[in-house]
């Protein structure tokens, strides 16, 4: 799918289609509502609008909610947008399906940064300043039967998300799991994932993976 992406949206990358195809073998029926948090540049919204959902796409990002909106008219899509943090503009709403590429990439900094290209992978020390935000505030969004796709790096500790969906009632499980190599950014950080135990001395690879929750 060809999609704009203006400098300082997040590119669709192996992340973002690894959780495509998690999405696709989701059974959506038609009309079912969706949910993507962090939509960036709408990439996963609208595959989930092409297998017929109505979508809701949230961002806390102007400019990415901006570009959502020019790649669905490109595409003949319809996507509700809505701009804030995380769950916060769609309180109280149900969905049959949520998904999530969130920022997760482990930074030095202790806390995510709030302005910058920066904001669209960075998520403190250990990867989950977002991660264990959606885990707490996602599953109280899921209508009954509902599912939450949560893609993530292998870096940032997928079993702690495991655990914390779990923890929030619903029957969780991998997925889906594709190894991939360090692009740029993980790339300029390797020492510092070495230093701090990350990985492996000279390894230049992460597991990326789906988490999947349901609620029965």
């Amino acid at each position: 799918m060809m999609l704009l992406r203006p400098p300082g949206v997040y590119h669709a990358q192996g992340d973002t289609g690894l959780l495509v195809e998690a999405l696709r073998r989701e059974r959506v029926p038609a009309g079912a509502r969706c949910l993507d948090l962090g939509t960036g540049s709408g990439a996963v919204a609208l595959a989930a609008a092409d297998l017929g959902a109505e979508v809701t796409a949230v961002d806390v990002s102007r400019l990415a909610l901006a570009t959502a909106w020019l790649n669905a008219r490109l595409h003949r899509r319809t996507l509700h947008l809505r701009r804030g943090d995380l769950t916060a503009p769609v309180a109280g709403a149900r969905f049959d399906l949520i998904v999530s590429n969130p920022p997760y990439v482990p930074a030095e900094a202790p806390v995510a940064p709030r302005r910058g290209p920066a904001r669209a992978w960075d998520a403190g020390p250990n990867g989950r300043c977002l991660l264990d935000r959606i885990g707490r505030q996602a599953p109280r969004l899921l209508a009954p039967h509902g599912v939450l796709l949560i893609v993530q790096s292998s870096l940032a500790d997928p079993a702690a998300t495991v655990a914390a969906l779990r923890r929030a009632g619903l029957r969780t499980s991998v997925a889906a799991r594709r190894a991939q190599e360090f692009g740029p950014v993980m790339s300029g950080r390797a020492a510092w994932f070495e230093q701090q135990g990350l990985i492996p001395p000279g390894v230049r690879e992460e597991e990326l993976v789906v988490v999947r929750g349901v609620r029965d």
